[in-house]
């Protein structure tokens, strides 16, 4: 992302790995992608979230301080954070694309799409939620569902645009005056082939 020196979440989404969902020639076509990311310290931590249109226009940018018991909590918050300003601003048929630098919650995030998606409701996998966080994951799968198509790529943490903003919110807090938006992706380009973006057809499935 500009702002902070990184490609674009579009980008980043298309080369990073999806747990248990396989990238399709149509999945660079998200309307929206939301790249979220949770700090814990000692002292405090905090909330990050930085949302963008598929043609990279900014929706919007979330710092917040915050006090959560350890990490893989506050990845949770996060993530329900960013999509809680999401929905506020996408229409809800919206395709939207995840990214986060937590293995466990991107695996969680795509298994829980793939269980709203089979007949009896099943997981390929069983969901490890911490414990703090069992509320904000129901609030998290609520929000899944209120989109038409969602998927979670795995990112590395140096590579999310969200890391600076939970890592230090008071040097970011002027992020959360920034005017709301409500952006609209331009529409989707017309191709001509369905092969795989090279990153995809070209990944070791041993990855």
């Amino acid at each position: 992302m500009a702002a902070h020196g990184r490609p674009a979440l579009r980008d980043l989404f298309d080369e990073s790995p999806t747990p248990h969902i396989a990238h399709h020639p149509r999945t660079h076509h998200r309307d929206f992608y939301v790249a979220s990311d949770g700090s814990f310290r000692s002292d405090r931590g905090g909330l990050g979230a930085v949302i963008e249109t598929r043609d990279g226009a900014r929706v919007a940018r979330v710092s917040r301080p915050d006090s959560p018991p350890d990490n893989n909590v506050a990845e949770f918050r996060a993530l329900h954070l960013g999509l809680d300003v999401l929905a506020a601003r996408a229409p809800p048929n919206a395709s939207v694309g995840i990214l986060v630098d937590h293995d466990e919650l991107a695996s969680n995030v795509n298994s829980a799409i793939l269980a709203a998606r089979h007949p009896d409701g099943r997981a390929p996998r069983p969901f490890s939620v911490p414990a703090a966080s069992r509320n904000h994951w129901r609030g998290i799968r609520a929000r899944l569902t209120g989109f038409g198509d969602v998927r979670a790529a795995r990112i590395d943490s140096d590579d999310n645009p969200a890391h600076p903003l939970a890592n230090a919110p008071d040097q970011y807090r002027h992020v959360n005056r920034e005017p709301l938006r409500c952006v609209r992706p331009d529409p989707v380009e017309s191709t001509t082939n369905g092969y795989l973006p090279p990153s995809r057809a070209n990944r070791n499935v041993s990855r």
